[in-house]
């Protein structure tokens, strides 16, 4: 796989992986792996939201909003 940077992402890029002692490959990689398993857990998150959905298990408003703060807080406390 190949691809093409532009000149301030390639400086960016260099830099982070400078910072991180790393190779711009192995950096390169660390993020790709890190971004993909993030977006795997996401696509897991809604298909989960969508089957309950499906299922008629619905949350109210407040209760939907209930939840996001209590996210909200628990993520911030991380």
């Amino acid at each position: 796989m190949t691809f093409e940077l532009d000149e301030t992402l390639t400086i960016a890029v260099e830099a982070a992986a400078d910072w991180r002692g790393m190779s711009v490959i192995e950096y390169l990689r660390e993020v790709i792996a890190t971004a993909s398993s993030m977006d795997a857990e996401l696509a897991s998150f809604v298909q989960e939201g969508i089957d309950s959905a499906d299922r008629g298990d619905l949350l109210s408003q407040e209760e939907m909003k209930a939840w996001f703060e209590a996210r909200y807080r628990a993520a911030a406390a991380e």
